[in-house]
Formats: C-alpha cells, sequence, structure tokens
C-alpha cells in the first residue's frame, strides 16, 4: 500500500494499492504485446500521438498539478509550469523526432553504399523520482513514443497519484493499450523487473545509491542503461559579473524547488574582490524568501516533500556544523503541520565534512571564498559530481576556461542551468552517465543497425 501525504499539512491525500506479483507478469505482457504494434507504427502516428498528448496536457493543466503539489509539495506556480513544459516536449518530438531518425546514407570505400538507420528495441524500465514527478517521466516518455518503444514507469512512493495521472492521460489521447504504464511498486520488486527478458533497457534518475543497484542488475543482463543521479552544481561568481543579476538567479538557483533539484546551485563560489559585498546582497534575498501555502500565489518556497526529507537535511547541517561549518542563519525546521523550513547559508564548511561529497536536496547554500579563477575551477571540481555548473563573467577568456575546465555535463554562463526538450541533458563522474532530451536522449534507447546495400548491377 502506498499513501500519499501532503506536505504542507501533513494530511492524507490518498492510498494505492501495491501491484502483485501477477498484475506486475500482466503489466509486462501488456507491454510486449503493444511493443509489436508500436514498432511497426509510421512516424506519423507517432507524432500525432505525441500532439494528442500535449492537448491533454495542455488541457489538464490545473489538474495535474494541482495532484503534483499536493503530492510533493511544490508551489502550484511551479507545478503548472512544469506540466507546460511537458506539453512543450511532447510537441518537440512531434515536429522534429522524424527528422532525427531519418536513415544516414554512407558511401563505402569499395563503392557500395550502406545505411544507418534507427530502429526500436522494446519496453524501457524508468525508475523516476518525486522531485519533477511529470517532468521526470516525460523526459523519457516522450521520446519512448517517437522511437517506436513502449515504457513503464515505476515512480516514487510518494507520487503514485501523478503516475495514476500520466498512464490516463496516454490512454485519454488515444495511446494504445500498454504504450505506457505505471507501476505501483517499491524499489525491491525493480531488479526483477530489469531481469526480465521483456525489458530491454532501463533508465533512472535518482540517488546514487539507487543509480548503482540499477545500474548493477543491468549489467548482469547486459542491457542499456542511463543514470541520472546527483549533483552539487558550483554556482561561480567573478568581479565582471552583474552582481544583482547573479545574486537574483543565485536565490532562485537555490530555492527553487524548495532546493530540491539535482542542478539546483548547491555549492555558491565567489571571488575574494566581491565577496563579502556578493554575500550580503544574497543574505538579504535569501532572508526575504517568502515559505508558505504551495497553493498561495505569493509564497516563493513550498514545503520539502516529506518530513522524512526535511529530517535529512537537517541531519545533514548538524553533522556539518559539528564538522566546523558555521550556518549564518536559516536552515531550520518551521512550527506548523508541515514539512518546512528556512533557507539559510553555510559557510567556512572544512574539507572534511561529509557534505563535500552530498548533495543537500534542501533550501540551503554553501559559501565559499575563493582568490582568483583557477582556485574557482579546482573547488568547482573537487567533489565526486559532474552535473551541472553556474558560471558568471563577462570576460570571455573566463568563459572559455570555465567551459573547458569545469568537469561538469552541462555549463550555464549568466544563468542558471536549466533543462530544455531541445538539448541534451546529464552528468559525469558520480553524476551518471547518458543523456536525456534533443536528439541524444531519443537514440539512446534505438538500434542503430547498419543496412549494406546490395551492389549496383
Amino acid at each position: 500500500m502506498f499513501t500519499s501525504t501532503n506536505p504542507a499539512t501533513g494530511q492524507q491525500i490518498s492510498t494505492h494499492e501495491e501491484l502483485t506479483a501477477a498484475q506486475i507478469e500482466e503489466k509486462l505482457d501488456k507491454a510486449a504485446t503493444a511493443y509489436q504494434q508500436w514498432r511497426t507504427s509510421s512516424l506519423e502516428e507517432r507524432s500525432a500521438l505525441l500532439n494528442r498528448l500535449a492537448d491533454q496536457y495542455e488541457s489538464q493543466k490545473d489538474r495535474l498539478a494541482t495532484m503534483a503539489t499536493q503530492e510533493m509539495g511544490k508551489t502550484y506556480a511551479s507545478s503548472v509550469a512544469e506540466v507546460q513544459k511537458c506539453a512543450a516536449a511532447f510537441r518537440y518530438y512531434a515536429e522534429h523526432g522524424p527528422a532525427m531518425l531519418e536513415p544516414e546514407n554512407i558511401e563505402l570505400s569499395n563503392g557500395n553504399k550502406a545505411l544507418a538507420q534507427w530502429l526500436p528495441q522494446g519496453p524501457v524500465l524508468a525508475v523516476m523520482p518525486w522531485n519533477f514527478p511529470f517532468w521526470q517521466a516525460v523526459r523519457f516518455l516522450a521520446p519512448t513514443i517517437m522511437a517506436g518503444n513502449v515504457g513503464l514507469l515505476k515512480h516514487a512512493s510518494i507520487v503514485q497519484g501523478v503516475g495514476a495521472l500520466m498512464e490516463e492521460m496516454v490512454l485519454a489521447a488515444d495511446g494504445p493499450e500498454g504504450l505506457f504504464q505505471n507501476l505501483a511498486i517499491k524499489s525491491g520488486a525493480v531488479a526483477d523487473i530489469i531481469a526480465d527478458e521483456r525489458i530491454v533497457a532501463v533508465t533512472l534518475t535518482g540517488s546514487e545509491g539507487a543509480g548503482m543497484a540499477v545500474a548493477e542488475q543491468a549489467g548482469r543482463h547486459l542491457k542499456k542503461v542511463v543514470l541520472e543521479l546527483g549533483g552539487s552544481d558550483p554556482f561561480i561568481v567573478m568581479p565582471s559579473a552583474d552582481l544583482d543579476d547573479a545574486v537574483s538567479k543565485a536565490v532562485t538557483g537555490r530555492i527553487q524547488n524548495t532546493g530540491q533539484s539535482c542542478i539546483c546551485a548547491k555549492r555558491l563560489i565567489v571571488h575574494a574582490d566581491i565577496h563579502d559585498a556578493f554575500l550580503e546582497k544574497y543574505s538579504e534575498a535569501m532572508k526575504a524568501v517568502t515559505t508558505g501555502d504551495p497553493m498561495d500565489a505569493n509564497t516563493d518556497m513550498g514545503p520539502l516533500s516529506s518530513f522524512e526529507q526535511r529530517d535529512t537535511v537537517l541531519s545533514q547541517l548538524e553533522s556539518a556544523k559539528k564538522a566546523g561549518a558555521t550556518l549564518l542563519f536559516g536552515g531550520e525546521a518551521l512550527p506548523g503541520d508541515g514539512a518546512f523550513m528556512s533557507p539559510g547559508i553555510l559557510v567556512n564548511v572544512p574539507p572534511s565534512s561529509d557534505l563535500m561529497a552530498e548533495e543537500i536536496f534542501g533550501p540551503v547554500m554553501m559559501a565559499f571564498k575563493v582568490a582568483d579563477i583557477d582556485e574557482a575551477i579546482k573547488l568547482a571540481n573537487d567533489i565526486p559530481f559532474g552535473l551541472g555548473s553556474s558560471v558568471w563573467t563577462t570576460e570571455p577568456a573566463e568563459q572559455e576556461r570555465f567551459i573547458r575546465d569545469i568537469e561538469a555535463g552541462m555549463t550555464a554562463v549568466n544563468q542558471i542551468v536549466a533543462s530544455s526538450p531541445e538539448a541534451p541533458f546529464g552528468g559525469i563522474k558520480r553524476s551518471g552517465h547518458g543523456r536525456e532530451l534533443g536528439p541524444y536522449g531519443l537514440h539512446e534507447f534505438m538500434n542503430l543497425k547498419t543496412v549494406l546495400l546490395p551492389p549496383a548491377s
């Protein structure tokens, strides 16, 4: 049994039955059957379904957004934006997907010709988190449909309502039965599903531990895996930056989704020449953040996704303080029935602190002072993660250094890191491997078949 609890009120919303072994088997059979139908569908059929799905998300955005806010606490405004982003992703693949799947003509040295052709492979399992409950899953779903594959979603326990709604939307858009199914299962059931011969690949967004477990099982069965794991993204500010703009974006970059995003700015790295002035402005802006009812349009930041998640963040902060770090302000549980906490800033974090190798999934920024660009890059890279990075400078030479030398899958220049349907998304090091979105995300789970054409007579 899964229980959905509103983290803003602590009140139970709904319950969802866990699938039995027999029900899982039935869903795997449906997926295999649906694949045999969908694999031969035309690109026009796939585009049409994606456009109908976009219509569903747009027409049902209030209902979908309310579910996300009630189940995991993000502000209603950000939930609406997330749903609209999903619709944009469906339309992106509907419009551009067919061209991405065009065969490539190859001239061989012996005078013959070949084709490189993209073909579907089968049912793909997605293991997804709660923090962007629609968007994370749509990043997998949209290219899956366009590719001619089918999808099975193991969603996070606390957002089973979202998972059920996503399956409903595909059916409402006249998608074939079995094309996309939500699996109401717990983590312990994932290994056997990965092992099942009907599953051809798996994609996961989540923690390092979950990524290692999924990758190990996929490796045992020689199945392709894409992992988007944690991050501790640097937000680097150099003297030439527009400080007011950087301050504003650093606040947004840290508190968006109550700090519960892999690509949130988590480590503020500021050049010594502007450090004190920047930190003063940043502190004032963080203290001005409005925390409260996520359904209220005037709220900047809602609760954390659960009391358990808040306790995890509070425990991390206590550990850092014991190691010698200083909490300038905030970072405290707020009174009331919800899982709220105040935004804060942590300074003097020693290299020996566990936080230097962990991800803070909550609205507390670690702040550091550096003497020059070399120290900034060294500190940015001195972590096991390599997901995103945000750099603030108007100097072209500095921009080039950051782009070349920061060890990350993404670097944003004078803006915060964000995902987009058109651009590849993913990380390196312990932040995972493989890419989502853009043509790269479409091709990840496809068979690039070489076709040797008959010689010309």
